[in-house]
């Protein structure tokens, strides 16, 4: 009987034994922790960030995440590298070459407006890299090569435009590159204080719309051929 009773416990204990097998899945795991870790550097920075706290909120172990990482620098340097992959992987996905060049320009600028709206935590870690003074990202083997696409989208688009006669000539890739960035970064990073001080609701619908069509137009008319 008791036999019984064990093989039943035994048998009623196996799914918690599962919650653990994460860590069989490497790749999964590791996606989790930089997904959890992007949003602790990007609230406290890397000196406050806590790995304590991204492990408990992954379910794995600051062990673990020193193996796959090295350490908290390691970590945070893999936060910024991926961060950048996925807004450069989505860019490559908008198909910019199939489109018209101001039409293809108008919908990058589009797209960076409204990622960098819906993902606070990525201007954040740029705003706290930049207070580190690009010290971390300097020791990247991997930052070159993840920019070097969106510079050459760019690129083909804005001769592609001058070829059709729509774009001006002398500009600089990298530069509508700023200013596109620029302008798409303002609406977030400064979202507090400016609406505080000209009080704006930056977070409402109308606003949003309103300055993401201004921002759109602004790059247009300066890439633009008068």
């Amino acid at each position: 009987m008791n036999e019984l009773v064990h093989a039943k416990r035994a048998r009623g204990a196996a799914p918690a034994r599962k919650e653990t097998g994460r860590t069989n899945d490497p790749e999964r795991t590791q996606a989790n922790i930089l997904e959890v870790a992007e949003a602790e550097f990007g609230e406290k920075g890397l000196a406050g960030a806590r790995i304590d706290e991204i492990a408990a909120a992954t379910r794995t172990s600051k062990r673990m995440i020193y193996y796959y990482f090295g350490s908290k620098e390691g970590l945070y340097l893999a936060v910024l590298e991926e961060a950048y992959r996925r807004v450069r992987d989505i860019e490559s996905e908008l198909h910019l070459q199939d489109l018209e060049p101001e039409q293809a320009l108008r919908r990058l600028v589009a797209f960076t407006f409204d990622h960098h709206l819906a993902h606070e935590s990525y201007i954040r870690l740029v705003m706290s890299e930049n207070i580190n003074r690009g010290q971390y990202l300097a020791q990247s083997q991997r930052i070159q090569e993840l920019n070097v696409p969106a510079i050459e989208a760019i690129g083909n688009l804005y001769k592609r435009g001058i070829a059709s006669g729509a774009f001006r000539k002398g500009l600089d890739p990298v530069d509508i590159h700023a200013s596109i960035s620029a302008l798409s970064f303002f609406n977030v990073s400064n979202a507090h204080t400016f609406g505080l001080i000209f009080k704006i609701d930056m977070k409402s619908r109308a606003y949003i719309t309103h300055r993401r069509d201004n921002v759109v137009e602004m790059i247009a008319r300066f890439v633009r051929k008068i």
